[in-house]
């Protein structure tokens, strides 16, 4: 299978100099989207799906210190290179200092350009369909999923701590395994547990070990799953379940790279990434005094957030075609969905994510008493109401109500006064819209008192 290149998306007001650049570019098999201006730019960062960006420093309009501040807001962790003049080169470095990872003076050369590239792409396949090994295992050809894919290939080369954020059952194990694989830990284990799955007085032990005879029923050593993990990684599952007493011991491990097994008098040093993941709201479990900040900041050095299967519903078709291969593969009778099956499929609401979206697979393989599955059956597998993904108008409106008030309230640290001043309404009206939608202010109240 051919190898897609990879999509460099090139900034210049000077048509003559980025036609050079793209002509050399799609010499050594990149693909170039050429863009005249900043605006032009931002205008087609989500079609062009860049994995590099190439920016003239300066331009009428947005400039490129401009626009690199705003592809990181859209954006973070997109490598963004500034093209400036001789005589621009404090400008560049302080563009460098703003996140740029590199800047080249004009004219450009070539082998350095390539280096540069070289250095900030990701390795492997760019399409889609030929993620390559290291990510097996994840389907995809959503424009967000390819972004987060680019974020956690790059971010992989690291060894930084990841949080993983997401719905449960939205495949967050399956790209933790993936950064893995694409890392140079790949050699040694990748141990995983789900730390709202185990009883909080084992936990511990599970984690970090624990010694013969440290509690009843330690019959042996054991030395946990830091260290079984010796060179690789661990991913903790579910990490805002873990129990207030742990957290300050792994905030302790994170710190001193070292565990104290249960019962053992001494640490034992260990080598070890730490990639985490939750469906919960962390920085919320923060503001609530449910989980230690300090903490929070260790593992969460760089974010990725997988959306749900809703999100992504150009997945759902690649999603279902792989796990009726992957059924096959393993001894169940082939089957295909008709036409009228997958229209329901890709339009249900799938509440579960990709789990429930493979149970429900699974489900009618199993059932169908022929080789095509039709419509009934899978509205028998999710339910009627499951069948529209689509809210009624008048709850979706709700809906972008609600959070509205709560945007408003968050700008305003619970302030109403302040928040219905931003809304132009008068604070009664806002007070009956905040109790009508049951929004809560003192949610979003700060250290001050607000009235």
């Amino acid at each position: 299978m051919s190898r897609k290149p990879h999509r460099v998306l090139l900034v210049d007001d000077d048509e003559k100099l980025r036609r050079i650049i793209t002509l050399r570019l799609q010499a050594e098999g990149f693909a170039v989207t050429e863009a005249e201006s900043g605006e032009d730019a931002l205008d087609k960062l989500d079609s062009a799906r860049p994995q590099f960006v190439l920016a003239d420093l300066r331009m009428p309009g947005i400039n490129g210190i401009e626009l690199l501040r705003r592809i990181q807001q859209r954006r973070p962790g997109l490598p963004v290179v500034i093209l400036t003049a001789h005589g621009d080169i404090p400008d560049a470095v302080a563009a460098t200092q703003a996140g740029a990872v590199d800047f080249l003076t004009k004219p450009v050369d070539k082998e350095q350009l390539l280096a540069c590239m070289a250095q900030h792409l990701p390795d492997g396949d760019a399409d889609e369909s030929t993620l390559g090994n290291w990510a097996r295992g994840i389907v995809t050809r959503s424009a967000t999923m390819l972004e987060i894919l680019d974020d956690a290939q790059r971010v992989a080369r690291t060894d930084s701590s990841v949080l993983i954020s997401g719905p449960s059952g939205a495949g967050k194990e399956v790209l933790a395994q993936a950064i893995h694989r694409a890392s140079n830990r790949s050699e040694y284990d990748f141990v995983a547990i789900n730390c709202g799955a185990v009883p909080a007085d084992l936990l511990e032990s599970e984690l970090f070990g624990h010694k013969r005879g440290a509690f009843t029923g330690a019959n042996s050593d054991h030395q946990g799953l830091f260290r079984s993990a010796e060179g690789g990684s661990v991913f903790l599952d579910e990490i805002g379940d873990m129990p207030a007493e742990l957290q300050v011991k792994l905030l302790r491990v994170l710190q001193e790279r070292e565990v104290r097994p249960v019962g053992e008098t001494r640490s034992v040093k260990v080598n070890v990434r730490v990639l985490s993941a939750t469906h919960r709201d962390l920085e919320a479990q923060v503001r609530a005094g449910k989980f230690r900040e300090d903490l929070f900041y260790r593992l969460n050095v760089v974010a990725l957030h997988l959306p749900p299967l809703s999100a992504r519903r150009e997945d759902i078709p690649l999603l279902v075609n792989k796990r009726l291969q992957d059924l096959a593969a393993d001894g169940a009778p082939r089957r295909v969905y008709s036409p009228e099956a997958m229209e329901l499929l890709v339009s249900a609401a799938w509440p579960g994510n990709i789990r429930q979206l493979f149970n429900v697979v699974e489900q009618n393989v199993a059932l169908s008493p022929g080789r095509v599955i039709g419509a009934a059956m899978v509205r028998r597998a999710i339910g009627e109401a499951q069948t529209s993904g689509l809210p009624s108008f008048d709850d979706a409106r709700a809906e972008f109500t609600r959070n509205y008030l709560r945007q408003l309230l968050e700008l305003a640290e619970g302030n109403v006064s302040r928040a219905a001043r931003l809304a132009e309404r008068n604070r009664t009206d806002f007070y009956k819209l905040l109790n009508r939608h049951e929004v809560d202010p003192s949610e979003f109240k700060g250290d001050s008192d607000n009235p």
